[in-house]
């Protein structure tokens, strides 16, 4: 196993629980890649280096917590309900979902949106009709009451880009598993304790548990990969199996920066889940996506109001998405390109202004503050860029692919992280040479 974030810890928890011996690689000091927890000495404080929520309909993503113990790290209202508060006006509302698949919340002008009609909801219609290669701009109507208080908010949050541009499959398959799927499939959930404590230590402790050897600051250099025309011709056993590999074509050895050198016995697999870029260097040939968007994290020390809901929704400001923790407020802002030019204390003065206004807290003095960065959070969900996304199966019968870059059909979330790891071990699975 290469790579230990979401994906890579996904794919040796399920390899492990098949019974599988896991060796688990880690360019890093710490595991977690994207998602993950650490302490910041400004804030005096443990946070994420992202702030994520998911939600109830992402079947993936809970199916992990429950494998590796920590459930109970995802917490958020017992109802499906999303508070939002508009920053031009200071409005506030909650949209409130009915449990059931029926969209009967749409029917009540107190659980819907502010001034939209039922009628208005027949706007998504047409994107779970989505053409390949499509913009949601060219799908179905980007603009309206509901689409600025309420979808563009969901579909920023999950896209990474703007939606008008994004991918409309993409995004379609979001809207199918949790919208579409009615109020059970769309409780929004946070890690209570952070990201390291709902999805990465967890699963540390269970792999190790289990006879894992897991070796950090350990980073793959070089794939040695076998000539399969040659060992073919040699041997007369290049011949192709019933799944269209190639016996001979596999991973020989893994040679690290160290100087180390794996030969990979028969029966020996490798999951690769590195950054793509990464994956590019190291894999012949493998196509991956070139554009990536960034995000924007701010933290503030300062107590929530009591009372403040886990997640806040913000329209017609900078900041989009407020998550209360215990001892902090921290902020989301997705699709940040725009604002990577400026400078971090008239960024981070900007964004407490709007949360102070959002929580009604004094805006001065501004609490101690962090930003936070992910210049290449995600890759871009546009479709130019849904196009390059591999597969999960290389044409090396022993290696396969994961990361929230590769083609799972849905964007760059932590639900498509998962995904793509536990379909890479499927993969590897089933396979006949590792069939048991």
């Amino acid at each position: 196993m290469i790579g230990a974030g979401l994906a890579g810890l996904a794919a040796a928890v399920q390899l492990q629980q098949r019974g599988a011996q896991v060796v688990l690689h880690e360019a890093a000091e710490h595991a977690g890649g994207r998602c993950r927890s650490y302490y910041d000495g400004t804030l005096g404080a443990t946070i994420d280096n992202g702030n994520h929520f998911v939600l109830s309909g992402n079947h993936a993503t809970l199916g992990y917590a429950r494998a590796i113990g920590a459930a109970g790290e995802l917490v958020g209202p017992s109802q499906p309900e999303f508070p939002f508060v508009d920053l031009a006006n200071g409005r506030r509302w909650t949209v409130r979902l009915t449990p059931g698949r029926l969209p009967l919340w749409i029917f009540d002008a107190a659980a819907r949106v502010p001034d939209t009609q039922p009628a208005d909801y027949l706007s998504l219609a047409p994107l779970f009709f989505a053409k390949p290669g499509r913009t949601m701009a060219q799908t179905m109507r980007c603009d309206g009451i509901l689409w600025d208080r309420l979808l563009r908010p969901l579909f920023l949050a999950a896209l990474n880009v703007e939606p008008r541009q994004g991918t409309a499959e993409l995004a379609a398959a979001v809207a199918r598993e949790t919208l579409a799927a009615g109020g059970q499939a769309c409780r929004p959930l946070v890690a209570r304790n952070g990201l390291g404590s709902a999805f990465v230590d967890p699963a540390l402790r269970l792999l190790q548990h289990g006879g894992a050897a897991i070796k950090l600051g350990s980073r793959l250099a070089v794939i040695v990969f076998a000539d399969a025309a040659k060992e073919g011709a040699a041997t007369g056993a290049a011949s192709s199996t019933a799944n269209g590999l190639t016996a001979n074509a596999r991973v020989a050895a893994l040679n690290f920066a160290d100087g180390t050198s794996i030969a990979l016995e028969p029966g020996e697999s490798v999951v690769l889940a590195v950054p793509s870029e990464v994956a590019q260097t190291l894999v012949p040939g493998v196509r991956v996506p070139d554009r990536f968007s960034s995000v924007v994290n701010a933290h503030f020390a300062v107590e929530p109001p009591h009372g403040l809901p886990p997640l806040t929704g913000l329209v017609n400001g900078t900041a989009e998405w407020i998550f209360a923790f215990d001892g902090r407020l921290s902020v989301t802002v997705s699709g940040a390109d725009r604002l990577l030019d400026t400078p971090r204390d008239a960024l981070a003065k900007t964004i407490w202004a709007e949360v102070a206004k959002a929580v009604s807290l004094p805006a001065d003095p501004m609490p101690t503050w962090q930003i936070v960065i992910e210049k290449r959070a995600t890759f871009a969900a546009l479709p130019s860029q849904e196009m390059l996304r591999p597969a999960t199966r290389t044409r090396w019968n022993n290696l396969v692919l994961a990361g929230d870059w590769t083609a799972t059909g849905l964007p760059a979330t932590i639900e498509g992280a998962i995904r793509s790891g536990q379909k890479a071990a499927e993969t590897l699975l089933n396979q006949p040479m590792n069939r048991r």
